[in-house]
């Protein structure tokens, strides 16, 4: 299929792209309301992760269903097939490349799935602040 766009207006459009999701936005707020203080989207950790705080060696991932292919809610899209099922088996392997160098590394290591926020956004949040306090104390 053709590009309806010029290069230049798809250029514009995928730069208005932000990294950081609306989901991130709700779940760090509510943990800054709980008095949590972390860094955002950090490009100095591998996997630039959604949620870290360096001194506990604290990394959380905020993935969604689509993305990160949710083994409940995750679906393919029905044109172009190949690259879509290229691209987010990639995305897979590459969520697994990060669990694994932070497991390595000894660092606490969480994973939040969108339809979990979505479904019950306080459960999340007080799971969050006692995976945060139990980090903290090791």
């Amino acid at each position: 299929m053709v590009d309806v766009m010029t290069k230049e207006q798809r250029r514009n459009n995928m730069k208005a792209i932000k990294s950081i999701s609306k989901l991130e936005d709700i779940v760090s707020s509510q943990l800054w309301k709980e008095g949590i203080r972390f860094r955002r989207n950090s490009k100095y950790l591998f996997g630039k992760p959604d949620i870290s705080i360096k001194k506990y060696k604290i990394v959380i991932f905020i993935d969604s269903c689509f993305w990160h292919q949710c083994p409940v809610h995750g679906n393919s899209p029905k044109t172009n097939t190949s690259f879509w099922k290229k691209k987010l088996d990639r995305n897979v392997e590459r969520d697994k490349e990060v669990t694994e160098y932070y497991k390595d590394q000894g660092w606490h290591i969480k994973r939040v799935w969108e339809h979990e926020i979505k479904n019950d956004i306080e459960k999340v949040v007080e799971d969050l602040v006692t995976f945060i306090t139990r980090a903290k104390e090791n």
